[in-house]
């Protein structure tokens, strides 16, 4: 008989049945893959955070000018800040009740990269009436006009 064992002698089979050996081995694998915690990718930025530094310069609750400097130099209302310090300022001009003007100067020589950071944190606030001042002075006029 084929149940019976190796021959057809009738003795019982010694060899061990590996089949359910081998499912619960492939169950504990698809188990730890599954439990195994996704890698994600992350990038890390470092933002600016405002800073509460009483000799910070006061925010007009009318008008306040940002100037850019060749040196590097961010000037609010002709006082020179940090990146911190003017988010805290954005962030307490629109704490008024009329939102203030926001103008925006970058003198000729001022970095780009300055730029366009001074633009996102000015972008990330939240500000809503700003613009671009002194744009004038750089125009060229040809003598035909």
């Amino acid at each position: 008989m084929a149940m019976s064992g190796g021959g057809d002698d009738g003795e019982p089979m010694m060899d061990m049945n590996m089949t359910p050996l081998i499912d619960v081995l492939l169950v504990l694998l698809i188990m730890f893959i599954i439990t195994i915690p996704v890698a994600t990718h992350a990038i890390n930025i470092d933002l600016p955070s405002p800073t509460n530094n009483p000799n910070t310069p006061d925010v007009d609750p009318v008008k306040n000018k940002i100037v850019l400097t060749p040196d590097g130099q961010i000037l609010w209302n002709s006082d020179p800040i940090s990146q911190g310090e003017l988010v805290g300022n954005l962030q307490e001009s629109l704490g008024f009740a009329v939102e203030p003007e926001l103008q925006f100067e970058p003198e000729a020589n001022a970095s780009y990269d300055l730029s366009a950071k001074v633009l996102n944190i000015i972008k990330a606030s939240g500000v809503t009436k700003f613009g671009f001042v002194g744009n004038e002075k750089y125009r060229s006029f040809s003598k035909g006009e």
